[in-house]
């Protein structure tokens, strides 16, 4: 068979289908990265040429009570989300794990608020948490108790924008643990039934270690999930009353487009960063000495 002149382009190829790939993580990733880390040094409003301010920026950071308080929001936040979503979605999980005529429907069902646009599920939950007219308040008066100032209660917001957000986005991290748990030996489940042990000891002794990866991934994702929770924010409180429910992610975006203090907000977008690396390594650490022990 005669060779064909045109087989020096075969090297090239799988570069043609990768460069669209490689262009848009330079020119939407790597370049912005690099970007703020210098505007993090620097005095800017987005009008004229960026000031060069060494580390004016971090220091202001270190010494000011609000950004303290952010952290503090943001890991409070944090902390909520990733218990109540593990928890409701392996919860959510185990009890739609059978098989029988229309869990489909119910799959679906709790998978709908994960799809659902979060300005709408902010929106929606404001008018149901309402002081005055809100369902759930109205709810409670029934009842005969008092009903609390949910989104204007600075000892309550934040924790009221987690819980929204956890109920939000259990569909998702169920949808995983039940890949993780349909995944299990059935087998396995009826020997220590077999053997006298009851739902709950077979739950904790078989079918939590065995899902020791799923719990570690969800883990991990959640964490990092929980550092994105700009938009219910925005639609439910705005980071009040009085930075109560003010979070590293809000507080980038109060500062870079309501303040114009691009420096100011690329150094706590830097700070954000260091933070999310460091759980991630964490994480693998943990995965390292005790998740692989337990596959």
């Amino acid at each position: 068979m005669r060779h064909t002149p045109y087989r020096w382009h075969k090297p090239l190829t799988p570069w043609v289908f990768v460069l669209p790939t490689v262009v848009g993580l330079l020119a939407f990733k790597l370049l912005p990265i690099v970007s703020a880390l210098y505007f993090s040094f620097t005095e800017w409003s987005l009008l004229g040429s960026p000031l060069f301010i060494k580390l004016a920026n971090y220091r202001e950071l270190v010494s000011s009570e609000v950004f303290v308080r952010i952290v503090r929001n943001t890991v409070q936040f944090s902390f909520v989300y990733v218990i109540g979503s593990m928890v409701f979605g392996l919860a959510l999980a185990v009890l739609i794990n059978v098989q029988t005529r229309g869990i489909a429907f119910f799959r679906a069902a709790i998978y709908l608020p994960v799809v659902t646009s979060a300005v709408a599920v902010g929106i929606v939950w404001n008018w149901m948490l309402g002081p005055t007219y809100g369902v759930i308040n109205n709810l409670i008066e029934a009842m005969g108790m008092t009903p609390p100032y949910w989104l204007a209660d600075m000892k309550l917001a934040l924790n009221t924008v987690a819980t929204v957000q956890v109920w939000k986005m259990s569909g998702y991290y169920m949808i995983i643990f039940l890949a993780g748990l349909q995944n299990i030996n059935a087998d396995v489940l009826d020997s220590a039934r077999v053997d006298g042990a009851n739902a709950i000891q077979s739950f904790f002794r078989i079918t939590v270690p065995m899902m020791a990866s799923t719990l570690f991934f969800v883990l991990t994702i959640t964490i990092i999930d929980s550092f994105k929770n700009f938009e219910l924010i925005y639609a439910m409180t705005k980071g009040g009353p009085q930075n109560a429910s003010n979070t590293l992610v809000y507080d980038v975006y109060l500062n870079a487009f309501v303040y114009y203090r691009i420096g100011y907000a690329s150094a706590i977008a830097y700070v954000l960063f260091i933070i999310v690396a460091l759980m991630t390594i964490f994480n693998f650490y943990v995965r390292k000495h005790l998740v692989e022990g337990l596959d």
